[in-house]
């Protein structure tokens, strides 16, 4: 769960519609540091191969379909996202370079 300015935010609401974008194939989302809200809404995206999907047009498209407190602030493009020893996308290495350094402020 991410806590953003007093609000729950769940991870998985917004990456299954986050994932039901036509040029995404796979996705996370995190809570990053933020001075203001403690927890900034975050996603990282792995996009199907040809896609061209950029930042902007996913953000919007979920502030279309969520709102603006439950959709990301940012996201970040990867080529592929980590796995666990078990195959399941690796939260908590995403988080880590976000984290490095920074007490939580919530």
């Amino acid at each position: 769960m991410i806590i953003s300015g007093g609000f729950n935010i769940y991870p998985s609401e917004i990456e299954q519609v986050l994932s039901a974008h036509p040029d995404v194939h796979q996705c996370a989302v995190i809570g990053i540091p933020d001075d203001k809200w403690g927890e900034a809404v975050h996603a990282v995206v792995q996009l199907k191969p040809g896609a061209r999907a950029d930042a902007g047009e996913l953000i919007a498209a979920m502030k279309d379909k969520l709102g603006s407190v439950k959709a990301p602030k940012g996201i970040d493009f990867v080529d592929e996202l980590p796995r666990t020893g078990a195959g399941k996308i690796s939260k908590k290495d995403l988080r880590a370079r976000y984290w490095e350094g920074v007490g939580r402020n919530i």
